[in-house]
């Protein structure tokens, strides 16, 4: 049965849980493209959580999200879009065996799961893929969210870059960077 939270109809959705029945598959060029601008654009417009100008284009922000060294994928439940991460090497050459990613969640889908899932898709696809760990460069401090799911799922803070994030207001605060080891990395 589809019920509709917060205006966006979701399989499954409840206002406590999580959203069932997610499938996680490669995102499809064009055809997700007005989908996906449903999830990017409000996070990147509010300008608190990613290194994107919060006035870039859409052209500029699918730039960002789909460079050639990344492999995004979409989380959809019932034929809906809602989230999208990408993974990538961290670095490169003997620094290759680490993982990158990045996770947004459509707005209405928000505490459902949906992050949640997507960090645990993207941590089994990158093991299988060979990474050996999981890092992220730039957790904005004030991220409290996303500083809960990130410890949740066992990511553990292992640097502080101060002041390395500008807020909208123009103020700055700090950054950190999160690591976490994969199981079974091939």
């Amino acid at each position: 049965m589809a019920v509709s939270c917060s205006g966006l109809l979701l399989r499954g959705c409840s206002t406590g849980g999580g959203v069932a029945d997610l499938v996680f598959r490669p995102a499809m060029r064009p055809a997700d493209d007005d989908p996906l601008w449903a999830i990017l654009e409000p996070v990147v417009r509010e300008g608190t959580t990613y290194p994107v100008d919060p006035g870039a284009s859409r052209e500029q922000v699918f730039a960002y999200w789909f460079a050639s060294d990344k492999q995004v994928f979409v989380a959809e439940t019932g034929g809906v879009l809602v989230g999208t991460y990408y993974l990538k090497p961290n670095s490169t050459g003997p620094a290759a065996h680490v993982a990158n990613a990045g996770y947004m969640v459509h707005p209405a889908a928000r505490g459902r799961g949906v992050a949640r899932a997507m960090a645990h898709d993207s941590f089994a696809r990158s093991a299988v893929q060979g990474f050996a760990a999981m890092q992220f460069n730039l957790v904005v401090a004030t991220n409290a969210a996303a500083l809960h799911l990130w410890q949740s799922v066992g990511m553990e803070e292992v640097g502080r870059l101060p002041d390395a994030f500008r807020l909208p207001d123009g103020s700055t605060v700090d950054a950190l960077v999160m690591y976490r080891k994969l199981e079974g990395a091939q």
